[in-house]
């Protein structure tokens, strides 16, 4: 797996990077976004306002539906109040990984 990867393993888990887009017209995950230096990040919109926490609830809660996780094993652990963020999974690395690649084959 290499650094531009837009998620890396831990030991306890994963580091998920995201690009959120909140007050979208739907929930959904919308694929790949690629920044200036080529870093990769899962774009997430929602339909949620970015107040008050209400966006990064709606985040956390449809990454949790989408990997089949309970919502509290996940955190947004950098960038609680910018578009890019980093969420923090907790559980099995290898069963993440695999949820990780099959949530990007059907956001594709």
């Amino acid at each position: 797996m290499s650094a531009r990867d837009f998620f890396n393993l831990t030991p306890d888990g994963a580091q998920l990077f995201v690009r959120a887009s909140p007050g979208s017209a739907k929930d959904q995950i919308a694929g790949l976004w690629r920044g200036a230096d080529d870093e990769r990040r899962l774009v997430v919109k929602v339909t949620a306002p970015p107040d008050k926490g209400k966006a990064n609830a709606s985040i956390i809660k449809l990454l949790a539906r989408a990997l089949g996780a309970p919502k509290s094993t996940l955190s947004v652990s950098t960038g609680e109040t910018a578009r890019l963020k980093t969420i923090t999974i907790g559980g099995d690395p290898a069963a993440l990984e695999q949820a990780l690649r099959r949530l990007m084959d059907k956001s594709s």
